[in-house]
């Protein structure tokens, strides 16, 4: 039987082993942390519990395909619940907005904040769902990318104005800035700046609209121990705390993967793990990417993370998730992206599961994750000076600015995440969670492919790899990474390879 090692058990690694294990292959999932989820871990302080990473889930169908394909229902693994609003919006003159998918709603509050625009809404929605049926109902985000695919997408995408940018599309719709922000922050959920963002990104919305937005019961990290449960149910292997060293290599084919443990023999072996981490560190040194190409890929932002357990709960001010923004939107994202400096302003998004499952908690208590887009670390920042100030500013805002009154009484545990944790803790390429950003020029082809270029039976999977970032799009990478293997090495084949080795 052919032997898959995939590194990493994200959810990249996590669904492309369950869709490999379902069709025959002998798949093998390592990683080095001691969950499976890659940042989608769960944080448990004085009874208080926390998704360390995503915390939504969008387009639910790509799970429950997962659990088809495994001959499974999704509901005797997971329960998942529909959320409405999506998420509150706080702008920077203090007024708000309840981001939901019903049309007529969202229509009555934007003709509240800006009196005429709701009639670009029905227009703006239509000009995303143009976009969504390319990219997912026409399946580009589900195959791998080539040449091919370009020049047949790429007609279209002129048309709809797809290499343009996300906040360009949104402006083109929208007068307010409070509205041009709503229509255009979605890059942001994917590691993007929305002014270089390509437009194509613009399909988030009416992907959220035509789908909703979801919370896991248990968190997103049930989300991952369901289909590490439901990988092994199939036969596959999972080793934790195992972390690989080296993606062995003979006659210019893999042939095992190093690990702290000892060398697994492979066929085929596909990273999960951060691309560049992956092409620098784990290929042995005559196949590693050269420091030139190195140092042409650009890398997403990063995140300072904060986890609050409190003694109360904040119902009136906090939905299940809020975006608290501050005074700035284009200067923040470029001190963000490209000057690289830790600005004295930030915008911040907060994540509350209590609101809708209290047992995220202790009775009474609100578990609070707090996310703060800061640059990665290119730039000058001294994290281990910089978090508790840091930390403190947000507190002072989110009291003053979103109404948290006496929040810092309220706070039974606290810790943070830095991006020097996610370099450190994830090997994430300069603590950049999201891996390569989503620019014109690092999209669709010209985005790391899901088949490496230099080792034949090596395959990339996840967020460095087609289509991008973003819980959906690493569920679509695998799709597209078992295409890819799939047809280069279909099990006969790779049985008769792995019969021809021993």
């Amino acid at each position: 039987m052919a032997k898959v090692v995939v590194i990493g058990a994200g959810f990249g690694g996590l669904s492309l082993g369950v869709r490999l294990q379902a069709r025959g292959y002998q798949v093998t999932l390592l990683d080095k942390q001691a969950q499976p989820g890659g940042h989608a871990l769960r944080l448990e302080m004085g009874g208080y519990r926390f998704d360390m990473g995503p915390s939504l889930i969008t387009a639910p169908y790509l799970l429950e395909e997962l659990f088809q394909l495994a001959g499974r229902s999704l509901s005797a693994y997971l329960e998942l619940i529909p959320l409405d609003p999506y998420y509150r919006i706080y702008f920077w003159d203090g007024s708000y907005l309840d981001y939901t998918g019903d049309a007529e709603r969202m229509k009555a509050q934007l003709a509240q904040l800006s009196p005429g625009e709701e009639k670009a809404y029905d227009g703006f929605m239509a000009h995303a769902k143009a976009f969504y049926q390319a990219v997912i109902e026409e399946g580009l985000g589900a195959r791998p990318f080539g040449w091919k695919e370009l020049w047949s997408f790429l007609p279209a995408a002129l048309r709809l104005g797809a290499l343009r940018s996300a906040y360009s599309l949104a402006a083109q719709y929208f007068r307010d800035e409070r509205l041009r922000f709503t229509f255009s922050f979605h890059p942001l959920f994917i590691g993007g700046d929305p002014f270089l963002a390509p437009a194509v990104y613009q399909m988030i919305p009416y992907l959220e609209k035509v789908g909703g937005v979801w919370y896991a019961k248990g968190g997103m990290h049930a989300v991952a121990q369901a289909l590490a449960r439901l990988f092994q149910e199939l036969g596959g292997t999972l080793l934790l705390s195992t972390e690989a060293q080296e993606i062995v290599v003979r006659n210019g084919q893999a042939v095992a993967v190093r690990t702290s443990a000892g060398e697994i023999p492979a066929d085929i072996v596909v990273s999960n793990a951060d691309y560049l981490h992956t092409v620098t560190r784990l290929y042995p040194e005559p196949y590693r990417l050269s420091r030139l190409r190195e140092r042409l890929v650009q890398y997403s932002m990063s995140a300072f993370l904060v986890y609050l357990g409190l003694k109360r709960t904040y119902p009136e001010r906090l939905p299940h998730h809020t975006i608290a923004l501050g005074p700035r939107y284009r200067g923040l994202v470029k001190d963000i992206f490209r000057r690289k400096v830790l600005a004295p302003d930030f915008s911040l998004y907060l994540h509350a599961p209590t609101r809708t499952e209290p047992a995220m908690a202790p009775p009474g208590g609100e578990s609070l994750y707090i996310l703060s887009p800061v640059p990665n670390l290119q730039a000058s920042v001294n994290w281990e000076k910089e978090k508790y100030p840091y930390a403190e500013r947000i507190l002072t805002f989110l009291e003053e600015k979103v109404g948290l009154e006496g929040l810092r009484q309220q706070v039974a545990v606290q810790a943070f995440y830095t991006p020097l944790d996610f370099a450190e803790q994830r090997n994430c390429t300069y603590g950049a969670a999201w891996g390569p950003e989503p620019l014109l020029w690092q999209t669709a082809v010209l985005r790391p492919s899901n088949r490496s270029r230099r080792l034949p039976n090596v395959f990339l999977v996840g967020a460095g790899t087609h289509p991008g970032a973003g819980v959906p799009g690493v569920l679509l990478s695998a799709c597209a990474t078992e295409k890819a293997l799939t047809e280069a090495y279909p099990l006969s084949l790779a049985t008769a390879v792995t019969s021809g080795r021993s």
